[in-house]
């Protein structure tokens, strides 16, 4: 499996969001995007879920150009998108959310939504209660397994550690790492760079919709520019 962004342009009415973007992540790999506020790193999801389509440029996802793919199509491609804020459906149980993420699906899925409340036991304890009543850290893992249910073979994150507390998000890094170790390549956005940089192969930052560095996430982590305005840490 292979995701190639080449020049990818993307516009909102007169307001150019992504600037000929173009990175790559490849099969097995935790691959994170830094930025800003503002920086094009929700579009980038978007795009590459079907959601806003590219003005110009191309998406390559195992060589076949999907840039012109309708939104519905990109999970039976193999791409599963977890958004900003979870958006999971609050007056459906829990277990109701897990089955509508195989709605594409043919045939049986009970082994997945078994290996779901296996991943996230807290999930089979809430199987029956509404979405809506569970708290921030169970929607998140609610939403990611609802992902994990098509199946995908590339998972994008949308800011999965946002309004949660640090010891739930120290468990949702640990299962991102485990969904990694299982098989699913990811893509991660995430306001907290220190903890994804940890955890990803490489990392990309945007800025003002535009990719300003590219490296190992190791390099990335240790690189000054980075620390001073992502880390919080004065540059040395």
């Amino acid at each position: 499996m292979k995701l190639e962004v080449r020049d990818a342009v993307v516009r909102y009415g007169a307001i150019t969001a992504l600037h000929g973007v173009s990175f790559d992540v490849d099969e097995g790999e935790i691959v994170t995007l830094l930025g800003a506020n503002g920086a094009g790193k929700t579009t980038t999801l978007r795009m590459l879920s079907g959601l806003h389509g590219v003005t110009s440029g191309h998406i390559l996802f195992e060589g076949r150009d999907v840039s012109a793919t309708p939104a519905h199509e990109f999970i039976t491609l193999g791409i599963g998108h977890v958004p900003e804020g979870r958006r999971i459906f609050p007056q459906m149980t829990v277990e109701e959310n897990l089955e509508m993420g195989a709605f594409a699906r043919k045939g049986s899925y009970s082994d997945d939504l078994e290996r779901m409340y296996t991943t996230f036991p807290i999930l089979k304890e809430r199987r029956k209660q509404l979405g809506g009543n569970l708290s921030g850290g169970e929607q998140q893992m609610l939403a990611i397994g609802r992902a994990l249910m098509g199946q995908p073979r590339l998972l994008l994150l949308d800011e999965p550690s946002m309004g949660l507390a640090p010891m739930v998000v120290e468990s949702i890094f640990r299962i991102i790492g485990e969904i990694r170790d299982a098989g699913t390549t990811i893509l991660l956005v995430e306001q907290n760079a220190a903890q994804a940089l940890r955890l990803a192969d490489r990392g990309y930052v945007l800025e003002n919709g535009r990719i300003a560095l590219a490296d190992r996430a190791d390099v990335l982590l240790t690189d000054p520019r980075v620390r001073a305005v992502y880390l919080g840490e004065d540059a040395v």
